[in-house]
């Protein structure tokens, strides 16, 4: 078979499959490469006479491909990947192309980078999100590397990608790793987003006592106004959903552990190394360690039971009110923590990240798209330079409401015991964010006091030290 396929694939799982019949739907000819021959065989049946091919064999699949080759890996993150990369060098030509699609921490993909660059090779790190429905009928895309690189397969992933107002949800985001660094970071306020809407789920079912088919309804409702969102959308559908395999709702028979594959903490812990606090999606990513620990946390249960006595009367409506007011602005906050740092990693890791482009390509496709990414890009389209949503007077008005609901829905929330790690976060970001003074300064007159670490003065300049 001739040379003529305009894409390759790596990697044949349900992604990589519906990403490629994404790609054939658009007009371009694509080969895919998996050495489980189901998978391979799987994508020959679903691909019907669209022109599409897959085949175990890699020389095989570089021998398909029109040069330069443009290929992309959507395998697990870590040693897969290099895995793959290795195989496919002895088949690739100077000037060919590889994709990364996975979920790579940014920091494999600046290596990697520099490795095939070397060996005269092209590398792009690309975040996709959407998950398979979005794989198939347009997901949001985020590349980074080198520009050229991207001119050169542009064409095929503005045509996949998700589109708002006719405008393709993708878009050259930075050079070097900016791409999976930005893809890091959307799942770190998905992290967040998703802790949010259990604990409001938690508050309402616990506190107000609402059943799921109330869930549902109110969940529907809120996505109806500024909290539309995918994350709200689904969090509806799932309320709605019977058990299959017994009596009752699904959500009931779903162990309260959550899993996760790293992304989250990765945020965390890049944040911790740029001094960015990023606290909402510090709670989340807590909570689902916390929720790992069921055996002990039943243990720990009877112990700690609350009476209904210590409980006050809540108005039912009242809290569902509270709750989405308190939710919204919750979302706003765990945003502005996210786009912050992006802010900041952008300037320590020479990104060159327009956070106008990074709202603009969130609203369609991905996990976290919503309603507000649109006042967001809007607020950064207005102020280029804005390092914080905080200080963006397009949200002024919504977060000093917000509070009100905030801090109400958290102490309704304290009072009947239900955990509320990441609003208690979010209204702790606020509240510090926009307070002139902080009780710092304590902090730094103890580290000079024990180890002579040194302050400044407010009404000097220089560095000083106590013999306290």
């Amino acid at each position: 078979m001739s040379s003529s396929f305009d894409f390759g694939m790596v990697g044949l799982g349900v992604m990589g499959r519906n990403f490629l019949l994404n790609i054939a739907d658009h007009g371009f000819s694509a080969a895919g490469l998996d050495l489980d021959p189901e998978k391979a065989q799987a994508l020959s049946e679903e691909s019907g006479d669209k022109p599409v091919t897959g085949t175990t064999n890699t020389a095989e699949f570089a021998a398909l491909l029109r040069r330069p080759r443009k290929i992309m890996l959507l395998v697990p993150a870590g040693k897969a990947v290099d895995s793959v990369i290795e195989s496919l060098l002895p088949h690739l030509d100077k000037g060919d192309l590889i994709i990364d699609g996975g979920n790579s921490h940014f920091e494999d993909t600046n290596r990697r980078m520099e490795y095939l660059k070397m060996k005269g090779l092209q590398f792009l790190g690309v975040g996709v999100s959407g998950g398979e429905e979005g794989a198939r009928r347009g997901p949001s895309i985020m590349p980074g590397g080198n520009v050229e690189s991207y001119q050169l397969v542009g064409p095929i992933l503005e045509a996949v990608a998700a589109k708002v107002d006719g405008v393709p949800c993708v878009a050259y985001l930075g050079n070097t790793s900016a791409g999976h660094y930005v893809k890091m970071v959307h799942n770190g306020i998905e992290y967040g987003l998703m802790q949010l809407i259990a604990e409001a789920y938690d508050i309402l079912k616990t506190v107000a006592g609402l059943n799921n088919q109330a869930l549902h309804e109110v969940f529907s409702h809120w996505n109806e106004g500024a909290l539309e969102s995918f994350l709200i959308e689904i969090t509806a559908d799932i309320f709605a959903k019977r058990d299959d395999k017994g009596d009752g709702w699904l959500v009931d028979k779903i162990l309260d552990k959550a899993k996760q594959k790293g992304t989250g903490k990765w945020t965390s812990q890049n944040a911790m190394d740029l001094g960015i606090g990023i606290p909402t999606i510090d709670a989340a990513v807590s909570m689902r360690g916390l929720s790992a620990l069921k055996m002990e946390r039943k243990q720990a249960a009877p112990h700690y039971t609350r009476s209904v006595e210590e409980t006050p009367y809540v108005n039912k409506e009242q809290l569902i009110t509270q709750m989405g007011e308190a939710l919204y602005f919750a979302f706003i906050t765990t945003y502005a923590q996210g786009m912050h740092l992006l802010a900041e990693a952008s300037q320590e890791y020479g990104y060159q990240l327009s956070l106008e482009t990074v709202s603009r390509i969130w609203r369609g496709g991905c996990i976290i798209r919503a309603r507000l990414l649109e006042d967001m890009r809007q607020a950064y389209q207005e102020q280029p330079a804005l390092r914080n949503l905080l200080l963006s007077p397009a949200f002024h008005d919504s977060l000093l409401h917000g509070q009100h609901a905030a801090r109400a829905t958290l102490k309704t929330a304290i009072d009947y015991g239900v955990p509320a790690m990441a609003l208690s976060a979010a209204l702790a970001y606020f509240d510090t964010y926009r307070r002139e003074y902080l009780p710092l300064n304590l902090v730094q007159a103890q580290r000079d006091y024990f180890g002579a670490h040194t302050y400044e003065r407010v009404d000097q300049e220089g560095v000083f030290h106590t013999e306290w």
